[in-house]
This record gives structure tokens, C-alpha cells and sequence, in this order.
């Protein structure tokens, strides 16, 4: 069988403290470990392309959106679960880029609308192709089955916290 570092984690601690069911630190501690490897290689991705993974995120969250490729702020930062100050931060600095622009809202007088430039069209299609071609190699030591249940596994354990 295997073994990893988390597996000498747990000893540590079952040898400290036989009294405590440790468990769930080898399934939260791998979990975490496996987060910051997946946002280091990531972010790897998306610095060849010049972005960092918030503008990353802007950027997919406009082009999925579809045509016209525009939101609002407030949608946005909703979609990405981030702060409306952390959502203008990104939005001006893709807009700095021309990757980009704000449009007047016609639906209301006083808001703005966020829409991807052509040049911002044209860098999220490279980058995302990129990025799904990374991600189908981060997970390559699993066989499709493997990563089918682990998705559902995921799923649930995620809806526990987001409903």
C-alpha cells in the first residue's frame, strides 16, 4: 500500500493521542495539500498567458456567460464569491489590459455592464483550451471510473456546506 506524508501526519498523532479519531485530518489534509498543488500548477497556466487566476476567473466567467459576453459587477463577484472591492480591483485591471471594457447598463441608468473585448475574447479562448488540457493531466493518475466517483463524492460533500 502506499503512503504519503499525510499518513505520517496521522501516525504522529495516533502515537500522541490514541484517545482522538484523527481520520478526518488524512481526508482534509490531503484535500488541502492536493488545493495548492492544483492552484500552483494553475496559476502556472495562467501566467504563460499573462494572467493571474482572478483574472482568470473574470475572464472564463464572462465568456461562459455567452453572447453578449457581459455582467454585471454584482453578478460577477456573486459568480466568483469574492468581495465587490476585490471584483472592482480585477475588473480595473483587466480593463487597464483592454481585456475589458465597462458599457452603460441600458436596463439601468445609473450601473455599468463588464463585457469581454475582442482581445479579451480572443485570450480566454487560448487560455481555457490550455487550461482544460492541464487539468486532464493533473488528474491522470486516475482512471476515468476513479474520477467519476470522486466527482460525486466532491459534489456531496460540497452541496453540505453550500445549501
Amino acid at each position: 500500500m502506499d503512503t504519503d506524508a499525510v499518513d505520517e501526519i496521522l501516525a504522529q498523532w495516533r502515537r500522541e493521542r490514541p484517545d482522538l479519531d484523527v481520520s478526518p485530518m488524512g481526508t482534509i489534509g490531503r484535500m488541502t495539500r492536493l488545493a495548492k498543488h492544483f492552484q500552483g500548477a494553475m496559476g502556472d497556466t495562467f501566467a504563460k498567458f499573462g494572467l493571474n487566476s482572478g483574472e482568470f476567473d473574470v475572464l472564463a466567467t464572462l465568456r461562459r456567460s455567452g453572447q453578449p459576453y457581459q455582467l454585471s459587477p454584482t453578478q460577477l463577484f456573486h459568480a466568483m464569491m469574492v468581495s465587490s472591492g476585490t471584483m472592482t480591483h480585477r475588473i480595473d485591471c483587466l480593463e487597464k489590459a483592454a481585456l475589458v471594457e465597462r458599457i452603460p447598463d441600458p436596463n439601468d441608468r445609473r450601473g455599468n455592464l463588464v463585457q469581454l473585448t475582442d482581445k479579451g475574447f480572443e485570450l480566454i479562448e487560448k487560455t481555457v483550451e490550455t487550461h482544460v488540457t492541464h487539468e486532464h493531466l493533473l488528474l491522470s493518475a486516475l482512471e476515468k471510473s476513479e474520477i467519476d466517483r470522486l466527482t460525486q463524492l466532491l459534489r456531496k460533500l460540497l452541496g453540505s456546506f453550500e445549501k
